[in-house]
């Protein structure tokens, strides 16, 4: 859940269809040195660059794009179309808009291909999980002092050191590359929810030679659940905020 593919596509493509980001500039954030290919747009029959693709959104009709990160269970934000539930929730994002969804999937370090699904005529989906920024904020930072004080009494940092100093770094962390009218909040929350990201796969990766038993994995696992909810709460209203 780091610089997700479908997080910058709601960000930049929404920033685009209501005018408050220049084309070019748009593009040059969602491509950041890949290549992108879209199938399944309307009125196309092949692969169409992921520039196309914008600008055919455009056409549609489409004014902006959200963010959704299924997982199993929770499916809320996406449209019941054949095929894109399975597929989005393989891939844990989907980018959705009134008109079109897609789904991406990074073929290597330098392709991305996606999946477009055409939603006219399809009933409107029940909206994500999406708190307002204050209240995932609020949510993130109790999540992250419950799961640090359970963590620290199951010797995490034996298991993995990077763990207590990226808990430790969170208030001095950078912003990621999002529009220049971004919502202050926004930035803070979603910066917050990337480390945090990190910090889950690298609590969840057991070290070569750690002695973990049964019960400690239950216990970790246990602990940071309720992080790993907030952590996907946070990146979805960060990445779904309009700026007023």
């Amino acid at each position: 859940m780091h610089d997700l593919p479908a997080g910058r596509f709601a960000v930049w493509a929404t920033a685009w269809l209501s005018g408050r980001t220049p084309y070019d500039t748009a593009l040059d954030a969602l491509t950041d040195d890949r290549a992108h290919r879209v199938t399944g747009l309307p009125g196309t029959s092949d692969a169409v660059p992921l520039g196309w693709a914008l600008s055919a959104l455009r056409g549609l009709g489409e004014r902006r794009v959200r963010l959704v990160l299924p997982v199993p269970g929770d499916v809320r934000g996406l449209p019941r179309v054949p095929g894109l539930t399975a597929l989005a929730t393989e891939a844990g994002q989907a980018a959705v808009g009134g008109h079109v969804a897609l789904v991406p999937e990074e073929l290597g370090s330098e392709v991305t291909a996606w999946t477009a699904f055409p939603l006219d005529g399809v009933p409107p989906a029940p909206p994500p999980a999406e708190g307002s920024l204050r209240a995932v904020s609020g949510a993130l930072d109790l999540a992250v002092g419950d799961a640090a004080r359970t963590l620290a009494a199951l010797d995490l940092a034996r298991w993995n050191p990077e763990v207590p100093a990226l808990l430790a770094g969170l208030g001095s962390a950078q912003a990621p590359g999002l529009p220049p009218d971004t919502d202050p909040l926004a930035l803070s929350v979603l910066t917050r929810a990337r480390r945090l990201a990190r910090v889950l796969d690298l609590a969840t990766a057991d070290a070569p030679g750690a002695a973990v038993t049964h019960a400690q994995a239950a216990a970790r696992d246990d602990a940071l659940r309720p992080l790993a909810t907030a952590v996907r709460e946070a990146t979805v209203a960060a990445c779904n905020a309009v700026p007023r």
